[in-house]
């Protein structure tokens, strides 16, 4: 029997939004995939050909890329921050919508215009996304990577301004911070690695026709 399909999920809240949409699928992980004690890693799934591996949202496109999985979900910010030639987005699922923004303090905003911007100072764990969004525009972006708490770096002077991600705006608002520009909406794919998906298309093919017959039954 040939090796299982292995399946990269993120953590959080697209993984909430993708469970009934793989469960459509008849992929249900094992009972220890939401066992808060379990330490596992990979996990087998209703499917005997699907197995799934749980990993951070910016290591999904980083797994399939390389081919240690060969399907993946992920958001398409990490899509354009990564902009990996390997990777295939056959469907867009529809979930985790949300949009990549530039935020400052509301008492910047006042009197900012980011149509005057020549040169930025922004926090963000976008540095390569950012940077060609801003260069685009003629601006020269100076990036400062981070990995979280992003909404600290403009009280604490670390950098003026920050881009990520944004939902329903309730942490920018409790951080006196603001939208200022909006870079792209987002929402979470179903990925494939291309080299993967000659090879195996018989298994890999049907997948995600399923995948995109419940997305278009869903949206019906």
């Amino acid at each position: 029997m040939s090796d299982p399909i292995l399946l990269a999920v993120p953590k959080g809240r697209i993984l909430d939004e993708a469970l009934p949409l793989l469960a459509g699928a008849g992929i249900v992980p094992e009972a220890a995939f939401t066992d808060p004690d379990s330490r596992a890693l990979r996990f087998s799934t209703t499917q005997p050909h699907v197995d799934i591996i749980r990993v951070r949202a910016f290591d999904v496109a980083t797994f399939v890329a390389h081919g240690a999985a060969q399907l993946g979900i992920v958001g398409s910010d990490v899509l354009a921050e990564f902009d990996y030639s390997e990777l295939y987005a056959p469907v867009d699922l529809g979930i985790g919508a949300c949009r990549l923004s530039v935020a400052e303090p509301a008492s910047l905003a006042e009197t900012d215009d980011p149509r005057g911007w020549s040169h930025v100072r922004v926090a963000t764990k976008y540095p390569g996304l950012t940077s060609r969004h801003f260069a685009a525009r003629g601006v020269q972006a100076e990036c400062v990577k981070l990995n979280g708490a992003m909404e600290l770096a403009p009280l604490l002077g670390l950098a003026p301004r920050i881009v990520d991600l944004v939902s329903s705006g309730r942490t920018l608002k409790e951080n006196g911070l603001v939208e200022v520009e909006r870079i792209m909406n987002v929402t979470s794919r179903l990925i494939v690695n291309r080299a993967a998906f000659k090879m195996k298309s018989a298994t890999l093919g049907p997948l995600v026709d399923q995948m995109r017959a419940l997305v278009g039954a869903q949206a019906a």
